[in-house]
């Protein structure tokens, strides 16, 4: 893929006005909720973006924020949005994996930041292949590995995707030690509704403590620090429960962009006739 067509996309990008200080000042709020939290370290914030046009991440992504990780749940959807908007965007697959689609979801977005649902060796196994691949075509990420986090089930809910608890530590073992163009960046979960909502009436949440139980045994059988392993945690409802409780990073997607619209009815890029570039 050439630089050349995301600069050039990017620049014939109409944007809505107040469309786009309705997102900024959104934005600001959320900022300001995780600063006031009261965390010592940085947090990680991925604006969940899915559903929600490529317009919309550009006016996030130039100043007053310059933000730079976003999220997307739909591999078509993000790399049709990679391909119009800047490579120094970080992105997040935060979306269900399906192993015939890890290779070329590594493959084919060189900005792909990380992906942070990986449930299964074989998934691992193919972003490897992918990245690999990436590398051999684009020498300038030779170094730089895949980001990824495991995905673990605390909740122990059917349709929820992720390992079981006792079987995280294994399969981070085997990212880091089968796969050298991953990087093992932490775990990671999403938890059952019923305790976000016990959380926001200040009830420690179940799922954030299990997986601080799960990263704490996973740097001990692999030998690491705990801090080695991050914690993401924590959605538009109960982020600030989860920074409390550890979390490095925090995904937020409708206090940011608002409610999503159906899949079918989801612009990759919003046509705006009377905005400006």
């Amino acid at each position: 893929m050439s630089e050349a067509k995301p600069q050039e996309e990017t620049t014939e990008m109409r944007i809505d006005p107040s469309r786009a200080s309705h997102l900024n000042s959104n934005l600001s709020t959320i900022l300001s909720r995780i600063q006031s939290t009261g965390p010592q370290t940085p947090i990680r914030l991925v604006a969940v973006s899915k559903l929600k046009p490529a317009n919309d991440i550009l006016v996030l992504y130039r100043a007053p924020h310059s933000q730079l990780h976003f999220g997307e749940n739909y591999q078509q959807e993000l790399l049709q949005k990679s391909l119009l908007l800047p490579r120094e965007i970080r992105w997040h697959f935060i979306g269900a994996l399906q192993t015939k689609k890890c290779k070329p979801l590594a493959e084919q977005i060189p900005n792909l930041w990380c992906v942070e649902s990986v449930d299964a060796s074989k998934k691992a196994d193919q972003l490897e292949k992918g990245r690999h691949a990436l590398c051999e075509k684009e020498k300038e990420y030779e170094d730089v590995p895949l980001r990824v986090f495991v995905q673990v089930n605390t909740s122990g809910e059917e349709e929820k995707s992720g390992v079981e608890p006792s079987d995280a530590a294994a399969l981070c073992k085997h990212v880091r030690e089968q796969c050298p163009h991953l990087k093992l960046q932490g775990v990671m979960t999403i938890g059952a509704i019923a305790r976000s909502q016990e959380a926001k009436e200040g009830h420690e949440n179940e799922d954030f403590v299990k997986l601080k139980e799960v990263r704490d045994q996973v740097a001990e059988e692999l030998g690491i620090a705990k801090e080695e392993i991050e914690l993401s945690m924590g959605m538009s409802e109960d982020f600030e429960s989860a920074i409390r409780c550890g979390s490095n990073e925090v995904r937020v997607g409708s206090t940011i962009f608002g409610e999503r619209p159906a899949k079918k009815d989801a612009k990759v890029k919003e046509e705006v006739e009377d905005g400006e570039k």
